[in-house]
């Protein structure tokens, strides 16, 4: 697996991460334990050094889950976590100051590992200054408890504050042929400061490996039931981009879904993408996406079609849309 370093910070990592929430969280069926850790660790052993949790995925069970499937190599690889979600039933956000360490504390334990890698700031807290979030984290870095501070679908001038009171190492937020808001005003910021780019829903939820159409069923526990773009409607006309990607992938002998990765990836040298799965042979499909080559005449390809192509239908449901607090 070829590696890239995450802007300035000298953070290495496998090209392509593991985006571990599917396993345990949000798609519908959870994976049976003993599955689960086999998979994880068949990522490690064909690459990935890059796994990505968070506290609130379960809540806490697919910390605990990477904590376990990675213990044998821990040393070995990068684990992302983060902290900033209200974990009751009330959905919200919380970066107390308090909080933070409280749940750095319960990470550490749940991973087994005595330093958490990346800690993000899952979601901005307008309620909580940025620069007293960086400021927390900042301690714990100097605690010997954090390596890296990232953040989660900030925006520029929240990047701007808190990477003035302690760099930023990492911005995670969805990027893909199917939502290019990033290229707008965040990347060149992300450029400018030397931070990394860690783009999820790589693959738009599932949506980009065409193998969701119109007639597809969703679990009830599945959140894309509640995604405007994933309306019965919009997938049949969002379909478009997926006949886009198949006749490109076609001409490559390769899939949509390694077309739309390696399309995130030839973007910068700093953007490391988090696909997730469940299936050892879509985990094996997208780390061979690394070595699928893009010409200048495919990605002019893909612009131009892009250029004509509208997706339909908004990312998030209004009660998610709430939540984002740039």
């Amino acid at each position: 697996m070829q590696k890239r370093i995450l802007g300035d910070s000298g953070l290495e990592v496998s090209a392509l991460g593991l985006g571990c929430m599917g396993i345990s969280f949000g798609y519908g069926n959870v994976m049976d334990k003993s599955e689960a850790i086999k998979l994880i660790r068949a990522a490690y052993e064909k690459g990935v050094t890059f796994f990505d949790t968070a506290e609130i995925y379960g809540p806490f069970t697919n910390e605990e889950l990477v904590g376990e499937a990675l213990e044998p190599f821990r040393k070995n690889v990068v684990i992302a976590t983060k902290f900033g979600f209200k974990t009751g039933t009330t959905p919200g956000v919380d970066s107390r100051p308090e909080n933070i360490r409280a749940v750095a504390e319960a990470s550490l334990k749940r991973l087994r590992t005595d330093v958490i890698d990346l800690f993000y700031q899952h979601r901005v807290d307008p309620a909580v200054p940025i620069e007293d979030v960086a400021g927390t984290v900042k301690e714990l870095i100097k605690e010997g408890k954090v390596k890296h501070f990232g953040l989660s679908e900030a925006g520029v001038q929240t990047i701007r504050k808190a990477h003035a009171v302690q760099p930023v190492t990492a911005l995670q937020s969805e990027y893909s042929l199917w939502w290019r808001e990033p290229e707008d005003e965040i990347l060149p910021t992300l450029e400018e400061l030397g931070i990394g780019f860690v783009p999820f829903s790589p693959l738009g939820k599932g949506f980009l490996t065409g193998k969701i159409d119109e007639n597809t069923t969703f679990g009830a526990t599945d959140f894309r039931n509640t995604v405007p773009r994933f309306s019965e409607e919009n997938r049949k006309a969002n379909f478009a981009l997926i006949d886009l990607l198949g006749r490109i992938a076609k001409n490559m002998n390769a899939t949509p879904a390694q077309i739309a990765l390696a399309w995130l990836l030839v973007q910068k040298p700093w953007i490391v993408p988090i696909p997730g799965t469940t299936k050892l042979h879509r985990l094996e499909e997208n780390i061979a996406s690394t070595d699928v080559v893009l010409s200048k005449e495919n990605l002019s390809d893909i612009i131009d079609a892009l250029s004509r192509i509208t997706v339909q239908g908004n990312r998030y449901s209004e009660q998610s849309q709430k939540l984002i607090n740039r």
